[in-house]
């Protein structure tokens, strides 16, 4: 397997750091905004945005889990049944802009899912879409982020890896990688 870096550490947190400052600009002190992360790897990044927007804002921020699993159009075709995680959303969704958060934008199938998890906590006011990473050229569906760390031009075979030290890694880095 072949890796090759597409964010170190420093980077990593430069572009966490802007992504919260596009958040403010148009969210300003989050009374009306709630953050979801997706699960499993997106509450990782949420984490990580929660934080430094709580720093930075110095208001609570509200902040839940979502998972996506049962919502999923490939929950039954899958040889290995899937594992749920923990849906966490300790506050209602009725009205309220919502801000989705996943680790890297791929097919959209995810997002997809995620809207009708979502909707289950009710019917937000506003939903936007924030991604570390967009695969550009591999949507499955019309899916777009509002936010975006780093486009990135891969094909199918080629995979973004996304190490955090929150996850048990040594330092944050983001990886392309391809088996060759």
């Amino acid at each position: 397997m072949r890796k090759k870096l597409i964010l170190d550490a420093a980077q990593l947190d430069l572009t966490i750091s802007r992504l919260c400052q596009q958040l403010i600009e148009n969210h300003g002190n989050f009374s009306q905004t709630v953050i979801l992360g997706l699960q499993p790897r997106g509450v990782f990044l949420a984490n990580l945005i929660h934080q430094k927007l709580s720093e930075t804002v110095k208001e609570p921020i509200q902040i839940g889990y979502l998972d996506v699993t049962f919502h999923r159009d490939d929950f039954r075709r899958r040889e290995i049944p899937a594992r749920a995680s923990e849906t966490r959303v300790p506050f209602v969704v009725e009205g309220r802009n919502v801000v989705l958060i996943d680790d890297v934008l791929f097919t959209g199938r995810t997002v997809r899912s995620a809207l009708d998890a979502m909707l289950s906590f009710g019917r937000p006011a506003r939903v936007e879409l924030l991604v570390l990473i967009d695969r550009k050229h591999t949507r499955h569906l019309p899916v777009a982020a509002d936010y975006v760390g780093k486009y990135v031009d891969t094909i199918e075979t080629q995979k973004v890896l996304v190490e955090l030290e929150a996850q048990g890694h040594p330092q944050n880095r983001i990886w392309l990688t391809t088996n060759e």
